[in-house]
């Protein structure tokens, strides 16, 4: 599997690995691989026995857990999946082809059509409650991938994605791949509801990872919420002290590795060891490591590693 320091969580009431099968199979004309990795099973959590699915779509990693419906899906993270004419010649043909899958039991949010700034484009929400905007993209930008997470800030976050993405690009700097802005495109004056310097799109880099944001004015009956994280994969203790002591904001919102910055937006500090165990199979491991991490806020590597010895 494509191991990256940034994995995109998804959490299902109980249907992670059937989306999972789903998921792999919208890309079958990429030449990046969508495929199922390691699929494990943690017991006698709160939620009770949950199915955990490592997974990539063209390339990029995900992971899915199927742990109660306490989280539902909203627009406010969707998947951007770019199709470039520059690199498939079938691209619009692939783009509608994917369409037509996410429309079985999905729900348009935008219609798929030409708009301003893209020749086709569309916003659909699929079975799942997961959004996807599928777009045909201008070949002659800078090379993108072609999955990114897209972050839309909305209701009290409205007016602060340029605030957030700088403050993310900060955050990942010293990461081994340097973070880095892509385009940044802000509203102008006069262009109603959109406030004046608001984003209208950014993309940006962290730690290898893409991202897109932009904010979305209106009234809107959605927000972050913990159905969308994004895992930190950490070597070290060092790391996991850095990136919890920057990103969490919430105190009620820490347990098991998880935290909620200042945005709202979820994520997940997590060692690599842990993954190493869950992939394993030994059950016997898998049931000590759970009873360690289930007792913590932020993960302590060396009780975790005693857990399993």
């Amino acid at each position: 599997m494509n191991k990256k320091k940034i994995t995109t969580h998804l959490w299902f009431d109980t249907q992670a690995i059937e989306a999972a099968n789903f998921y792999t199979s919208l890309f079958p004309y990429s030449n990046l691989p969508s495929k199922i990795g390691t699929i494990s099973k943690i017991t006698d959590t709160p939620s009770g026995d949950c199915d955990i699915v490592s997974f990539e779509l063209a390339g990029t990693p995900f992971q899915a857990i199927s742990a109660g419906p306490y989280f539902k899906f909203n627009p406010s993270i969707s998947m951007m999946v770019n199709f470039d004419p520059s690199k498939d010649a079938d691209a619009k043909k692939n783009l509608d082809l994917v369409w037509e899958k996410l429309s079985e039991g999905g729900k348009a949010l935008m219609p798929l059509d030409k708009y301003p700034f893209s020749e086709r484009y569309g916003w659909i929400e699929d079975k799942y409650g997961l959004s996807w905007q599928l777009i045909l993209t201008n070949p002659s930008g800078e090379e993108r991938p072609q999955i990114i997470p897209a972050l839309l800030f909305a209701n009290t976050a409205y007016g602060k994605a340029k605030e957030a993405t700088d403050f993310y690009l900060s955050v990942f700097k010293d990461a081994k791949e340097e973070a880095q802005r892509g385009t940044l495109a802000l509203y102008p004056a006069g262009i109603d509801p959109h406030t004046e310097g608001t984003v209208m799109f950014t993309d940006y880099k962290l730690a290898e990872q893409w991202f897109a944001a932009m904010d979305g004015p209106g009234s809107h009956d959605f927000a972050f919420n913990e159905a969308v994280s994004f895992i930190v994969n950490c070597e070290n203790q060092e790391e996991i002290d850095y990136y919890w002591n920057k990103l969490s904001h919430v105190p009620e919102s820490e347990q098991c590795g998880w935290l909620k910055d200042k945005f709202g937006v979820s994520w997940q500090i997590v060692p690599t060891m842990m993954d190493e165990v869950m992939a394993s199979g030994d059950q016997e491991k898998i049931k000590k490591l759970t009873k360690a991490f289930l007792q913590m806020k932020k993960f302590d590597i060396k009780k975790l590693e005693d857990a399993v010895k």
